[in-house]
């Protein structure tokens, strides 16, 4: 059984910086391509970023790019992602998936809230 779990949301002030990680148990992660997706308030779902089992490919969001950084360790079957530079619009729940868009299931998620 696929088992996602997020961690790592807060508040935070415009500019300011999280990093959310994502622990994952039940399958192979180390052959499993990883994605984060969000969901603002009262919006659908938003792919966010992707990144390949090796972890050498990867792949962004044109709203992330430049200030989101995703990365993986194998050897703890963690997943991460790094915000930085955040702004309102990032507001939102943020869930970590497996596969090219969490076909594969996703977590709880973790609330990312940017305000001043």
């Amino acid at each position: 059984e696929v088992q996602l779990v997020e961690s790592g949301g807060g508040l935070v002030q415009p500019g300011g910086s999280l990093r959310l990680s994502c622990a994952a148990s039940g399958f192979t992660f180390s052959s499993s391509t990883m994605t984060w997706v969000r969901q603002a308030p009262g919006k659908g779902l938003e792919w966010v970023s992707r990144i390949d089992g090796g972890g050498g490919i990867t792949a962004y969001a044109n709203s992330v790019k430049g200030r989101f950084t995703i990365s993986r360790d194998n050897a703890k079957n963690t997943l991460y992602l790094q915000l930085n530079s955040l702004k309102t619009e990032d507001t939102a729940i943020y869930y970590c998936g497996k596969g090219w868009l969490a076909e594969g299931g996703r977590g709880q998620g973790t609330q990312v809230t940017v305000s001043s």
